[in-house]
């Protein structure tokens, strides 16, 4: 395609206008709640541990860095929001850009705009309420949906693929995982792998027709920022919603010991380290907030450009962005 027809945007009036007056009922529905707009950068100077995520990389070069300083655009705005959080902020929510290497697809855009709050006081059950609500709020006069639901992760499997998946083994998960999915049956993944295909592939498609499907209790292997249930099996205090098979958002009751997350950063490196994957700096920054104290708190980041597509009854992301990656 020439530059001729690749200035014009793929999304259309109707569109932009979806997005307009989603933002001004966010922002309304926040107000009324107390929850105060922020605003925080985009660049940092610590990238995502995440294995499964890949932040981009900038280098800043001026005044009083003259050889010049790596800088990350961050994958989340989650650790500068917890850093005001632990000054006194108070219930917080943003609207901002996000980044994360690699991810282009149908649903996929490298750049993307998230909806992220915290709400000190609350647990990742009270946080979905919100959640739907504030689903429920946007969806009004454009798409009906039922009442919510609550699924529990372990429950879920068991349902759906009839195993358990906080006590099968790698190899049981394997064994599941072909018979059910068109795959080399010689892959090789280690438990979370094998965990995450099959939600994705198996799981993930059933839920939240025509409603928002909330999963909840994940494995502690899969705990992220988020505390950990002690119990038989540990369970990470998470959750996940869906709409229509597709995942809307990622909630936490947020883990606020520093010493751990100091440790699953770590384990995040290691694991990194093993997959051939870059060491990355990991945020000092959080790490000094967590120990002044975190208020008792969960959180949730939303992907918004998702949102709104399953508002237009859309199909591919490129329909709700001005301009996807390759149109920038």
């Amino acid at each position: 395609m020439s530059h001729a027809d690749l200035w014009r945007p793929t999304t259309s009036r109707a569109a932009l206008e979806l997005r307009a007056e989603s933002l001004a009922r966010i922002r309304g529905f926040f107000t009324a709640r107390g929850v105060l707009e922020v605003d925080t950068p985009l660049l940092s100077a610590a990238a995502t541990t995440d294995p499964q995520l890949e932040s981009f990389q900038t280098r800043l070069v001026g005044p009083g860095v003259p050889e010049g300083r790596a800088l990350y655009l961050n994958t989340s705005p989650e650790f500068a929001m917890k850093r005001l959080l632990a000054a006194g902020s108070g219930p917080i929510y943003q609207v901002c850009k996000a980044f994360r290497q690699g991810e282009i697809g149908r649903l996929h855009n490298p750049e993307f705009t998230l909806l992220e709050w915290y709400r000190p006081g609350f647990d990742h059950f009270r946080l979905m309420d919100e959640v739907a609500e504030l689903v429920t709020t946007l969806a009004q006069g454009r798409l009906p949906l039922d009442t919510p639901e609550r699924l529990d992760y372990g429950q879920l499997f068991r349902d759906c693929l009839g195993i358990d998946p906080h006590t099968a083994t790698v190899m049981e998960l394997r064994d599941c995982a072909v018979r059910r999915i068109s795959i080399d049956a010689a892959m090789d993944l280690d438990r979370d792998g094998w965990l995450d295909l099959l939600m994705s592939h198996c799981v993930q498609p059933q839920l939240g027709k025509g409603r928002l499907s909330f999963v909840y209790h994940y494995p502690a292997s899969q705990a992220a920022l988020a505390r950990v249930r002690p119990g038989e099996p540990a369970l990470a205090e998470r959750f996940e919603a869906f709409l229509n098979g597709v995942e809307l958002a990622n909630g936490f009751h947020e883990l606020a010991d520093s010493c751990l997350q100091r440790a699953r950063f770590e384990a995040d490196l290691e694991c990194r380290r093993l997959r051939g994957l870059e060491q990355v700096p990991f945020d000092e920054c959080l790490l000094a907030a967590l120990a002044q104290g975190l208020p008792d708190c969960a959180g949730v980041a939303l992907g918004l450009d998702r949102l709104l597509l399953a508002l237009g009854d859309g199909k591919n992301l490129a329909e709700v962005l001005s301009f996807p990656i390759e149109r920038a």
